[in-house]
């Protein structure tokens, strides 16, 4: 019972089956073999446009490099305070964008607000060298605690970012699952609202070691291939990355793949909001359910096998504890059951 996270299932049989059919034989160097340009063609055919595509093996490099193509002398990011660049990639972002500073902002359920975000650009005004320069604003979708930015949300924030002609980009990390949750097409989700880089996740939906890096407009990419080869994150079998892209998209797979996850979480935060002595204190619109339990629901859960994480939360009381819970493409009915069979 693996709730622990969704970088904990496998790949999926359409992926490593994509994988064993270009195993053998040769093929071109760096990614410019003939799958990786298939690839490519896909991602401007989901986005429903000419984008710029490079592909890369971590989320962490995705978010890292999008970020360091807008670093700016002095550069000041704008992201929530829970996001995952802030919190879980060990200053790779600053690393990589040579010590862009990243501005955390408060907002209720994992997202920032245009007011919020305002308000953190005005602490970081132009032309004033000792406060340094804005660079450009990150939101996370679906953010850290599992909860969605609508698209006029998104829309919103991309206004106030341009506004001081900061770009906007996209931690996809758990890109499908919000996608399906918001019964909302790729590019209705991200350059139609003014998203202009996007982090596409797709390790954590059924893909072993694969994300991309996607511009939307593909001028803004220029000179990105330098920022990716210096971080070795140019492979030189580049086609196993995309030969995981080619199974993760066939027939539609990466979406039923991220559906099935969200359904799985549904069940799961229906079955624990029904029990004594639970609450959700924030329902799940993705697949990350975020139940507070009593210390000794927990140490049941331990002692069961259940695998999860606890999770810092404010107000609890002393015999309580937060832990989060992750669904995937891999999670059954009946391993959903048999957890909520613990708390009876």
């Amino acid at each position: 019972m693996i709730f622990s996270s969704d970088n904990w299932a496998g790949a999926t049989e359409a992926v490593m089956a994509a994988l064993a059919r270009h195993t053998s034989g040769f093929a071109p160097a760096y990614g410019v073999d003939p799958l990786s340009r298939s690839i490519e063609a896909k991602f401007n055919e989901i986005f429903e446009r000419e984008v710029a595509v490079f592909l890369v093996s971590t989320g962490t490099a995705a978010n890292s490099l999008a970020l360091a193509q807008y670093a700016r002398p002095g550069g000041v990011i704008f992201a929530h305070r829970e996001a995952h660049i802030v919190v879980d990639e060990c200053n790779a972002p600053e690393f990589a964008t040579g010590g862009n500073k990243i501005f955390p902002i408060f907002g209720a359920d994992g997202k920032i607000t245009p007011t919020g975000l305002e308000r953190a650009m005005n602490a970081v005004p132009e032309g004033v060298v000792h406060h340094g320069q804005a660079a450009a604003v990150s939101i996370t979708q679906a953010t850290e605690i599992g909860t969605l930015y609508t698209l006029d949300e998104i829309g919103a924030i991309s206004e106030t970012a341009k506004s001081r002609g900061l770009p906007l980009h996209m931690d996809g990390a758990r890109f499908a699952n919000a996608l399906v949750s918001l019964d909302t097409t790729p590019a209705e989700m991200t350059w139609k609202q003014g998203v202009d880089v996007l982090s596409f996740g797709a390790t954590k939906n059924g893909c072993w070691c694969a994300e991309a890096v996607v511009f939307f407009n593909p001028s803004e990419s220029r000179g990105f291939e330098y920022l990716r080869k210096r971080s070795a994150q140019l492979f030189s079998k580049s086609r196993f990355i995309s030969a995981q892209f080619e199974g993760y998209f066939e027939n539609d797979g990466w979406l039923e793949s991220a559906r099935h996850a969200n359904q799985m979480a549904q069940v799961l935060a229906k079955g624990l909001s029904a029990a004594e002595g639970v609450r959700l204190p924030v329902w799940p619109q993705s697949n990350e359910v975020f139940p507070i339990i009593s210390k000794a629901q927990a140490e049941k859960f331990k002692e069961a096998g259940v695998g999860f994480y606890e999770w810092p939360a404010e107000g609890l009381s002393e015999g309580e504890v937060m832990i989060r819970l992750v669904t995937s493409f891999a999670t059954t009915q009946d391993m959903v059951m048999r957890l909520l069979g613990l708390l009876d």
